[in-house]
């Protein structure tokens, strides 16, 4: 889920709102109260939801992370 920034442009609020793509953007500042938040340019954030993306979703053995194989592929994992 996409996480978009919101700035008001009657009071200058800033915050963060994470939203589905097809969620309408958010007007009422909370803050004050006026429908006049903007969504402002950010840098590109989101939240994974769900299962299958935690580290312990990866663990094979002893290891604490795919990453930390050592470049290991698969081909050379399974003696071929």
């Amino acid at each position: 889920m996409p996480i978009y920034e919101y700035q008001c442009r009657s009071c200058g609020h800033r915050e963060e709102a994470i939203q589905a793509i097809a969620d309408e953007p958010l007007t009422d500042c909370p803050a004050c109260g006026a429908a006049a938040l903007k969504r402002v340019p950010s840098a590109v954030a989101f939240r994974l939801k769900g299962g299958g993306w935690y580290e312990t979703d990866f663990k094979s053995g002893n290891r604490r992370n795919v990453a930390e194989g050592g470049g290991e592929s698969s081909a050379s994992a399974s003696g071929g």
